[in-house]
């Protein structure tokens, strides 16, 4: 006897009795697909209103004394305008003396030095004592018209995009199949695949936002990134994470991580005294050989601690200041390194080395984008015809086909790009 499905919402039963309704296995398989995401919990979700575009726009004022406080309306404590002027630096030491930042830039050309502005924002984040001091916005008994500070700020955007796929089947490949809940099946893994999606999404926005990052070995660039023993191998190492971990402080990156775990609904978790690092299984071998400064072992394993408080989905350990989580689809560039050449045991694709992303990802760094949705989850809308008279027409007069389909929005914003590390590597074979 064929199964006739009917329609549930209408809620005629079929021809065998009641069904498990449809909704019920979306719900178990959304519960099953967030286990196994690992960016999306640590996400606010910004919430796009209805009728006003698909763009999301938000303002962030820069701090009175920051380098990124750029302006020309700086006053000098003698009451003189203060050219907006320009300097290079290199291992913390100033030179040059130029009239922009384009030629700042000029003068310092591919040597890795970075260039600031000089003044508008009394000493900016120049941590020099003479500089300070001498910055000092020191009035005189008279007062007068000097001192003045500027103040900016930088616009943030984010887009949303709708993003689907559908499914088609036939009344008999149900009816004789060999797993009796096939549908169940396929409904999970379109919920799963969905959802993936939007992870691989995600994180390609977050490393391609991060602004605070290392390059190891002697690399400066992607094409320098090495697994040949003789030209130092850019290969990760203690003294990397430590110096990454100096400039997330120096950024004030916030060392408490915000997680949503189980139900993307409830159940929100803080891991504390932590950064969250995000690696591929590839990198597993360095890190568990690591050793610090005093040439002991530097991973901690996760069993040495998983009693003392909350751990993160795909948590192996920690080294310094970064709890370690393993993501088994954690992307990479593939043959983006340097040529080959000699190698010393370490990936590489068509002749030049891999790259692996080791991305730390701070407190309040990012956004994701929704429409439509209650704010805490991503809003999955999926439409199922089964066979059946009901979707009967020209095109199909006996209604022997069915289909499934999915569609959410999907985006991001980067909120503070600097709280967003990125450490590049080689990864050993």
């Amino acid at each position: 006897m064929s199964r006739i499905y009917n329609d549930p919402v209408g809620g005629s039963a079929s021809s065998v009795g009641s069904q498990i309704r449809t909704d019920y296995y979306q719900k178990k398989a959304l519960i099953e697909a967030v286990k196994e995401q690992y960016f999306s919990p640590l996400a606010d979700v910004t919430v796009m209103p209805k009728n006003m575009g698909k763009t999301i726009k938000r303002f962030h004022y820069m701090p009175l004394l920051d380098d990124r406080n750029l302006n020309d309306q700086g006053i000098d404590a003698a009451g003189v305008a203060i050219n907006n002027r320009w300097e290079i630096v290199t291992d913390g030491v100033a030179s040059g003396d130029y009239v922009s930042e384009a030629a700042a830039i000029t003068g310092a050309g591919s040597t890795g030095a970075t260039v600031r502005q000089k003044s508008g924002n009394l000493y900016g984040s120049d941590k020099d004592i003479g500089t300070i001091s001498a910055k000092m916005p020191a009035l005189t008994e008279n007062g007068g018209k000097v001192n003045r500070v500027g103040f900016t700020r930088i616009d943030l955007e984010g887009t949303i995009e709708k993003m689907g796929f559908y499914d088609t089947y036939t009344q008999e490949s149900v009816d004789f199949d060999s797993d009796s809940e096939l549908q169940m099946h396929i409904n999970r893994e379109m919920l799963r695949g969905a959802s993936e999606l939007t992870e691989a999404a995600l994180q390609v926005d977050l490393l391609n936002g991060a602004t605070t990052i290392r390059y190891c070995g002697l690399a400066t660039q992607n094409s320098e990134m090495t697994g040949v023993a003789a030209n130092t191998v850019s290969e990760v190492d203690y003294d990397d994470l430590m110096k990454l971990a100096i400039e997330l402080d120096d950024n004030r990156t916030p060392k408490n991580t915000t997680i949503i775990a189980g139900s993307r609904m409830i159940d929100t978790k803080v891991v504390n005294a932590a950064r969250a690092m995000y690696i591929d299984s590839a990198l597993r071998l360095t890190l568990e050989q690591m050793e610090d400064y005093h040439g002991k072992q530097a991973f901690i394993p996760v069993a040495q601690y998983a009693s003392a408080g909350t751990l993160m989905t795909g948590e192996i350990g920690a080294v310094g200041d970064f709890r370690v989580i393993v993501v088994p689809e954690m992307a990479h560039w593939a043959g983006l390194g340097a040529a080959e050449g000699t190698n010393a045991g370490y990936r590489a694709t068509a002749g030049k080395y891999d790259i692996y992303p080791m991305l730390v990802v701070g407190s309040g760094s990012f956004t994701t984008i929704g429409f439509q949705t209650d704010g805490k989850t991503t809003k999955f809308t999926i439409t199922h015809k089964p066979p059946g008279k009901e979707i009967a027409d020209l095109t199909d007069p006996f209604g022997e086909t069915g289909f499934m389909s999915i569609k959410w929005y999907y985006g991001s914003m980067i909120l503070r790009s600097e709280r967003l590390g990125l450490i590049k590597t080689v990864a050993k074979v």
